[in-house]
């Protein structure tokens, strides 16, 4: 029999903010909508706010009264947005320089000023300042901008970047001439935003996303100045469940084309050198394999976890051994207490990104003995990673560190002598580390499994009557670190504690960690956050009168279900741009992202599928309930998770709550799937998110 974890405490008394005033919120009419599927039949009253076009002025409306009725219960509810948004700002230093990058004989950065939206790049040479990109300026006249993708070209001429204007990720391509400034070519829509450069500097190889379903499905090669018509095409992936993505090799010689979907992976190579612009494939695609290759000068290395190896093993083989599996080479055993999540070449040593016990680290193997050597770090919780290596040549190796106190850091090692120094490290003003705890505890889930929890605290806090805030994710196998967040330092100096749970479905604790939070077992995910919210409390870590929680993207997902399952554990809820439209969302082909996440998911059109996705989806499991409050957040141009998710969400959660509890929800009209583009619009929503729970915390009291 599985044990389920036991508490006290849990009730009505944390329910009802009464003292926050009640205002009429808006109310869309309903239009049902009978979904039937493998005879079952759904009801969806609000499945007309779905516009593709997203210019029905009924619907446009509609979210603009949603924004003015947050606006009137901020207005009336103790409002500290402004109060936050400031205190934001004054962790800004007056100007911030980002770590400079090598390309060639430049070293290319960027610049911020603390009154600026958006970074200014630059590059230098003996000193000399040049530049490069001024977003700033590009951003002038626009609502929203995204630039990414800043890459110089081999001789350093000239500049690609990619461009988004509306938030669906869909970039355009700009070519710039360095030396007279002009752009000389903007004919690329509709890429990933990726680029590669050919050796003769002038073409570029990009990879173009579905119209519909926003995929990236085509490898091209454009000659720049030239018609997108004339582009070669490089490679198509035929297959809807994967999608590409494309990178330089290790050593520049290669274009990698990296094809996959959550289960398996495939990787084409093209030789840089070769005018005949073919790829060949490196090995065929199999069922529930996943690899990834960099190449050295004499052989390739590949991660992969073939053969059951969940957590992945490091083999190697030469060009002759392409496509013939069985005679590559193991050069690291598969361990499974260790996750190998990212690895890079240099001509003697291996550098991996590894994670044991849900911690990461990072190992330098050296290829011949294979002898180790661990960098070491003392936080109880921290993160780590691979930082960008541009040249297998170099005698220098770069990584990152950060941890919950600790603003993020990029540090430089000796290749040779091993000796670390600090290269460069995020400038926050008015801050102090030293001021802050950080802790690392595992909690007991339901079926004794235990889950890492981190938290964070200002020192002299007393815990047992603390609010307490909890984040999760818990999907895709994407790993949340302990990582410095300036955003919630608000919070933690009005007294809150601020934990990371691990719960499954991420990969902390390795791929099977994965396993155990997807599809069939997608359920194991909630219960681990429910289970961990109960033991902190239990522990004396939070005031069971102010638990609040949060989540983004799946995450919202995550918080959907958890209020359906357990409606008056929480005092509050943040749902950014929530996923909570799962059966419907994955029974249509043609919504962006769907069909490559099956194996994610599930595909509802199988009958168990179907079934096991409809009893947690959050909006098929909304029912009379005595809910907390809640704050929704999306944007109309998410591309990601639609803007009419949420949009239902939000009126059908109201309308079966049977508490007061205030259920909101700010649309914004322009962005993507991260809000609104600019840095202090960023700081703008961080403090509409600490506002609403302080706000919460004040009236609970």
């Amino acid at each position: 029999m599985r044990r389920y974890l036991v508490s006290t405490g849990w009730g009505h008394h944390k329910k009802n903010i009464n003292s926050i005033k009640k205002m009429k919120p808006p109310q869309p009419k309903k239009i049902p909508k009978i979904h039937i599927a493998h005879g079952d039949e759904r009801i969806d009253d609000y499945y007309w706010l779905r516009d593709d076009t997203r210019k029905n002025p009924e619907i446009i409306s509609y979210l603009e009264e949603e924004n003015h009725y947050l606006e009137d219960w901020f207005g009336k509810n103790n409002d500290c947005r402004k109060e936050i948004y400031e205190e934001l700002v004054s962790f800004i230093p007056p100007k911030e320089v980002s770590m400079k990058i090598k390309y060639g004989d430049y070293l290319y950065y960027s610049e911020i000023n603390s009154e600026q939206q958006y970074k200014t790049y630059y590059r230098e040479q003996n000193g000399n300042k040049e530049l490069v990109i001024d977003v700033n300026a590009l951003s002038e006249g626009l609502d929203y901008i995204n630039v990414t993708s800043i890459t110089p070209s081999p001789n350093n001429l000239f500049i690609a970047y990619a461009e988004d204007l509306s938030g669906r990720r869909e970039y355009n391509i700009k070519i710039k001439e360095l030396e007279t400034g002009k752009i000389i070519d903007s004919s690329i829509e509709r890429s990933s935003g990726s680029i590669v450069w050919d050796k003769k500097n002038t073409s570029f190889y990009y990879a173009q996303k579905d119209s519909v379903t926003l995929i990236e499905n085509k490898v091209f090669k454009h000659k720049i100045g030239t018609d997108p018509k004339e582009d070669v095409l490089v490679y198509e992936e035929n297959d809807s469940e994967f999608h590409l993505h494309i990178y330089e090799s290790r050593t520049k010689k290669y274009l990698n084309i990296y094809t996959s979907k959550t289960e398996s992976s495939e990787t084409w190579l093209l030789d840089l050198d070769d005018e005949l612009d073919q790829p060949f494939c490196v090995l065929k695609r199999s069922d529930k394999h996943l690899y990834s290759i960099e190449d050295t000068p004499e052989c390739f290395y590949v991660s992969s976890n073939a053969e059951n190896k969940k957590n992945f093993s490091i083999l190697k083989f030469t060009i002759d051994q392409i496509n013939n599996f069985d005679n590559w080479e193991t050069v690291i055993e598969h361990n499974d207490a260790v996750l190998i999540e990212d690895f890079v070449t240099f001509p003697q040593y291996l550098y991996l990104e590894i994670r044991e016990d849900g911690l990461p680290k990072i190992v330098k193997i050296n290829r011949e003995t294979l002898d180790r050597n661990y960098i070491e770090f003392s936080d109880p919780a921290f993160s780590c990673y691979l930082a960008t290596n541009n040249y297998y040549l170099d005698t220098e190796f770069y990584y990152g560190y950060s941890s919950p106190k600790k603003p993020s850091s990029i540090f430089k090692e000796d290749i040779e002598s091993g000796k670390s120094e600090l290269a460069w490290q995020q400038p926050v003003n008015n801050y102090d580390e030293n001021l802050y705890e950080v802790e690392r505890l595992k909690i007991t889930a339901r079926d004794d499994t235990k889950v890492p929890v981190s938290l964070v605290y200002k020192k002299g806090t007393d815990l047992s009557q603390a609010p307490i805030l909890i984040y999760g994710y818990g999907s895709y196998g994407i790993i949340i670190d302990a990582a410095f967040r300036t955003s919630i330092l608000p919070l933690l100096n009005r007294g809150f504690v601020f934990a990371v749970a691990n719960i499954r479905g991420g990969s902390e604790m390795g791929r099977q960690w994965y396993d155990d939070g997807k599809i069939f077992n997608k359920k194991n995910t909630f219960y681990d956050f429910i289970d961990a919210t109960k033991s902190l409390i239990n522990q004396g870590c939070g005031n069971s009168k102010n638990v609040y929680a949060m989540g983004g993207s799946a995450g919202g997902l995550l918080m959907g279900a958890i209020i359906n399952m357990e409606p008056e554990l929480y005092t509050g809820i943040i749902s950014a741009v929530p996923f909570v439209d799962v059966v419907t969302t994955m029974s249509d082909e043609t919504i962006p992202l769907t069909t490559f996440e099956y194996k994610e998911w599930g595909n509802p059109a199988n009958k168990d599928e179907y079934k096991y996705i409809k009893s947690y989806s959050p909006y098929d499991n909304i029912k009379p309930s005595n809910y907390p409050a809640v704050l929704v957040t999306s944007s109309l141009y998410d591309s990601q998770v639609q803007y009419y998710e949420p949009a239902k969400y939000v009126p059908k959660l109201r309308e079966n709550s049977t508490s007061d509890n205030p259920i909101l929800m700010k649309m914004n009209l322009v962005g993507g799937h991260a809000g609104k583009s600019g840095r202090l619009n960023a700081l703008e929503e961080s403090a509409l998110d600490n506002a609403f729970l302080l706000c919460l915390t004040k009236n609970s009291n």
